[in-house]
């Protein structure tokens, strides 16, 4: 058994304090690995099925080979993994704003990190994923004006619910199309919620997406003894 808690870094940075902490909770009898900004948790590993859902359910919905993928938010990497679990993926763009959390997956922090780190389809991005989307540019600086396949985002609890208050232009239904023009014609967008559906922002996300739907993603809460529900949104740029 290892150390009942240990703070494995923690650094101050222009949204608060980030910290990745590892604890051993007697409840599953491991280790779960959290990360917190200042009081708010952003993630752990005990609760990663609709991380990992964000990913399975935007791929499927897409055809073809050679995909090209951007994530938006890193954390501790669970839809990252997901996605190059597809055979199908030829590359993948992760984007953090936070050059901390690219350092602990570069660094061996986290043990279950290796996988995005050395596949050769990966790529980890530190940016500001809200700003790239607003310039025409996009998520890659090597290849400007690029456009993917699909771009999974898991940064803001919630559509409503924000990590930041400039992130907000982004669920609007301008910035929704600004994301949209980086997909290719067919191309899908999934984002993960910690809330239940939204009726209305499915309606902003239909201003700029086909198909757009809500899936509830439900999984074990050993902490609460009960089943837990998270939220992915998914809705498909239109064709041409």
């Amino acid at each position: 058994m290892s150390l009942r808690f240990e703070e494995l870094a923690w650094r101050e940075t222009p949204m608060g304090e980030i910290s990745l902490r590892r604890r051993f909770d007697a409840t599953v009898n491991e280790d779960v690995y959290e990360v917190k900004l200042g009081d708010e948790f952003l993630m752990s590993s005990l609760f990663t099925v609709a991380e990992i859902e964000l990913a399975r359910l935007g791929l499927a919905e897409l055809a073809g080979e050679e995909l090209d993928v951007v994530v938006g938010g890193l954390g501790l990497g669970y839809t990252a993994r997901t996605v190059l679990e597809d055979s199908r993926v030829r590359s993948m763009v992760v984007v953090d704003a936070l050059d901390e959390v690219i350092a602990w997956h570069q660094g061996g922090l986290l043990p279950f990190a290796s996988a995005v780190v050395a596949d050769p389809r990966s790529r980890l991005q530190h940016g500001d994923f809200f700003a790239m989307t607003a310039d025409p540019a996009g998520f890659d600086p090597q290849q400007p004006g690029r456009q993917f396949h699909a771009v999974l985002l898991d940064v803001d609890h919630s559509p409503s619910h924000l990590l930041h208050p400039s992130h907000a232009a982004f669920y609007t239904a301008d910035g929704l199309r600004r994301l949209a023009g980086h997909l290719h014609p067919g191309g899908v967008f999934g984002l993960w919620s910690n809330d239940p559906p939204d009726d209305a922002f499915s309606a902003v996300m239909a201003d700029a997406f086909d198909d757009v739907r809500a899936e509830v993603v439900t999984f074990a809460n050993p902490l609460q003894r009960r089943t837990s529900t998270n939220t992915v949104y998914l809705g498909r740029r239109p064709s041409l």
